[in-house]
C-alpha cells in the first residue's frame, strides 16, 4: 500500500519527550518565579533599602531561565532520541522479521531475549504465527506434490492405453475401453475426494442438527454388501448422538471410517463395531462420540499418526483390489472433524486393527 511518508515513531516519541520536559520545566520556572516575586517589593530601594527590587530580579532571572529552558529542550531532544531508539529496538526486529516472512523466509524466528513485556509478548506471538504458517505452507506443498503425483498416474495410464490402441489396431477394443473406464473412474474419485477435502478445510457449509447414530446406520446399510462379501460382521450400537454441522460431510466421514474398517480387516471372520453416544456435559459442554473399531493386522505405533496425512498409506495397508482407495479416506475424516470443531483419535488395538474415536460438540 502506497502511503505518504510521515514522521517516524522514534521522532514522534522524541518530540513528545522533549515537549513534555520543556512544558514541565516551564511550569516549574513559572511556579518559582511566582513565589519569588511574591515577596520582592516593586520600588527603587528594594526590601529595607538593601535587597534588589523586582526590576533587577527580572533582569537577572530571565536570561538564566532562558538558558535553562534551552538546555532542557536540547537534553529532552537528545535523551528522548536515544531513549526512543532503545525502546523501539524490539519493533525493528519484528519489522525485519515481517519483511523476511513477506519475502518467503518463513523459517526465520525473532527469539527476542529479555524479560517478559509487551514487546516480548508480540515477538512470541509473531514467532508462533510464523511457525504455524510455515507448517501450513509445507503441508500444502506436500499435498500439492502428492496430489499431482496421484493425478498423473491415471492420466499416464490412459495415455499408454491410447497409444497401445493406436499402434495395435487388432487389440481387443472392449478390454481397452474397460481399462480406460476403470482408470477414468479412479481419476474422478480422486478429484472428488480432493474437492471434498478442500471443502472441509475451508469450512464453507451450512450447519444443521445431525444425529450421528442415524448416519452410522445409513453408512452400515450402504456398506453391508461389501462386509458380507468379505465375511465381516458389521454391528452398529449405542444411542443418539446429535451434533451441529453438514449432514453430507458428516455422512462422508462416517462412511469413510466404516469402509476403511471393512477394507483393512482380516481376510474372513473379522468384525467392525460402530458405536455412538452422547457424553454428559462437563466444563466444555456435552460431547457426541462416534467410535469405529475393527479387527485386522497389528499396526506399528509409529504408523498410526501418519494415517490422517493425505496420500500416506502404510505398507501394511496398501491394497490392490477394487477398494484400493486414493489415500484420502482418513485425511477427509480428519478435515471434516476439524471443520466441525471436533477431535479425532486413532489408537492401534493390542490384538490388531484400529480404534477410531471422533468427538464433536453436541447440539443443544
Amino acid at each position: 500500500m502506497d502511503r505518504r511518508r510521515g514522521l517516524s515513531a522514534r521522532l514522534k516519541l522524541t518530540l513528545s519527550y522533549a515537549g513534555f520536559l520543556a512544558v514541565a520545566g516551564a511550569l516549574l520556572l513559572a511556579v518559582v518565579w511566582g513565589y519569588l516575586l511574591r515577596y520582592v517589593p516593586d520600588n527603587p530601594q528594594g526590601l529595607l533599602g538593601v535587597s534588589p527590587n523586582r526590576w533587577l530580579l527580572v533582569r537577572t532571572f530571565f536570561p538564566a531561565a532562558a538558558v535553562a529552558m534551552a538546555g532542557l529542550l536540547v537534553f529532552g531532544l537528545v535523551g528522548g532520541w536515544l531513549l526512543a531508539g532503545r525502546m523501539l529496538a524490539p519493533l525493528t526486529q519484528i519489522r525485519d522479521a515481517a519483511r523476511r516472512a513477506g519475502d518467503g523466509a518463513l523459517s526465520h524466528r525473532i527469539r527476542m531475549k529479555g524479560r517478559q513485556d509487551e514487546f516480548r509478548e508480540l515477538s512470541d506471538a509473531f514467532d508462533s504465527m510464523l511457525r504455524k504458517l510455515e507448517s501450513h505452507v509445507d503441508e500444502q506443498r506436500r499435498f500439492a506434490a502428492n496430489a499431482s503425483h496421484e493425478l498423473r498416474t491415471p492420466l499416464a495410464i490412459s495415455r499408454a492405453l491410447l497409444d497401445v490402441a493406436r499402434k495395435d489396431p487388432t487389440r481387443d477394443r472392449e478390454e481397452l475401453v474397460e481399462r480406460l473406464q476403470a482408470v477414468n473412474t479412479r481419476a474422478i474419485d480422486l478429484t472428488e475426494a480432493l474437492l471434498l477435502l478442500s471443502r472441509g478445510d475451508t469450512g464453507t457449509f451450512t450447519r444443521e442438527s445431525v444425529d450421528l447414530s442415524l448416519l452410522a446406520e445409513e453408512a452400515a446399510e450402504t456398506l453391508l454388501p461389501l462386509a458380507e462379501q468379505r465375511r465381516i460382521t458389521l454391528d452398529v450400537t449405542g444411542g443418539a448422538a446429535r451434533t451441529s454441522g453438514s449432514a453430507e460431510l458428516l455422512l462422508r466421514m462416517v462412511t469413510n471410517l466404516v469402509q476403511n474398517a471393512v477394507v483393512h480387516n482380516v481376510p474372513g471372520g473379522g468384525t467392525v463395531t460402530v458405536h455412538t453416544e452422547t457424553v454428559a456435559a462437563g466444563t466444555d459442554g456435552a460431547t457426541s462420540v462416534l467410535r469405529v473399531e475393527n479387527t485386522g493386522p497389528p499396526l506399528p505405533p509409529e504408523l498410526v499418526p501418519t494415517l490422517t496425512e493425505p496420500f500416506q498409506r502404510g505398507a501394511e495397508r496398501v491394497r490392490t483390489d477394487e477398494h484400493a482407495g486414493v489415500g484420502l479416506g482418513l485425511a477427509i475424516v480428519h478435515s471434516v472433524v476439524r471443520a466441525h470443531d471436533g477431535s479425532l483419535g486413532l489408537a492401534p488395538r493390542p490384538t490388531g486393527g484400529l480404534l477410531v474415536t471422533v468427538r464433536l460438540p453436541a447440539a443443544p
